[in-house]
C-alpha cells in the first residue's frame, strides 16, 4: 500500500498540493494547446495563400517555356539552363513557439540577372525564368510554412494528450485522495473526541 494514502494530516497536505498542481499543469497545458491551435490557423491559412499563388505562377512560367521552346528550339533552351547556377544561399534556422521547435528557412534573394546572352534569345525565355524565380522563392515559403505547421499539430496533439491525462486520471485521483483522507481525519476526530467525553464522564463519577 501507498504510504502517502495513509489518512495523515501531513498525506493530506501532500494530496492538496499535488491536486493544485495538477490544475495548474492543465491550465497551462490548455493555454499551450490554444495558443499553438492558433499559430496553426494562421501557417495553414498563409500556405493555402501561397499555394495559390504557386498554381498561377507555375502556369504562366511554364506557358512562357512553352512559348521559348516553340520561338528557340527546346534542344537550345535546355542547352541555356545549364548556365543557371545552383541555389546553395538556403539555411535553416529554428525558433521557438511554447517549447515546438519551428523551421525558419532564410536565403539570400537575389537580383534576377540573366546568365545567358541578350542576343539569340527571345522575351519569353525572360519571362520564364522570371516566373520560375518567383516560383522558387515561393517554394522555399511554402516548404517552411508546411513543416512549421506539422510540427505545430504533431506538438498540440502531444500537448492535449497530457491535458487529457491531467483532466480525466491524475486530478481526479487527487481530488478522490483528498477526500478520502479528509474523511478518515474527521471520522477520526469525532471518534478521539467521543472516547474524550466517555473518559470524562467515566471519572466524573
Amino acid at each position: 500500500m501507498d504510504p502517502n494514502t495513509f489518512p495523515t494530516k501531513g498525506n493530506l497536505i501532500l494530496a492538496k498540493n499535488s491536486l493544485a498542481l495538477s490544475r495548474q499543469g492543465y491550465e497551462l497545458m490548455d493555454k499551450k494547446r490554444n495558443i499553438l491551435i492558433r499559430e496553426l490557423m494562421d501557417l495553414i491559412e498563409q500556405a493555402t495563400d501561397i499555394q495559390r499563388e504557386i498554381d498561377v505562377t507555375f502556369t504562366s512560367a511554364y506557358q512562357a517555356l512553352q512559348k521559348a521552346n516553340i520561338q528557340m528550339g527546346i534542344h537550345e533552351v535546355e542547352a541555356l539552363s545549364q548556365s543557371v547556377p545552383v541555389e546553395n544561399s538556403i539555411s535553416i534556422k529554428r525558433r521557438s513557439v511554447m517549447g515546438a521547435e519551428i523551421p525558419k528557412v532564410e536565403y539570400e534573394k537575389q537580383e534576377m540577372k540573366p546568365t545567358y546572352p541578350f542576343y539569340g534569345t527571345k522575351m519569353s525565355l525572360d519571362e520564364a525564368c522570371e516566373q520560375f524565380q518567383k516560383v522558387k522563392e515561393l517554394t522555399i515559403r511554402l516548404a517552411q510554412i508546411e513543416t512549421a505547421a506539422y510540427r505545430l499539430a504533431y506538438n498540440i496533439k502531444k500537448t492535449q494528450k497530457r491535458a487529457n491525462a491531467l483532466q480525466n486520471i491524475t486530478i481526479p485521483k487527487y481530488e478522490m485522495l483528498s477526500k478520502s483522507i479528509q474523511s478518515a481525519l474527521e471520522e477520526k476526530e469525532r471518534e478521539e473526541f467521543t472516547r474524550l467525553k466517555v473518559i470524562k464522564r467515566m471519572k466524573s463519577r
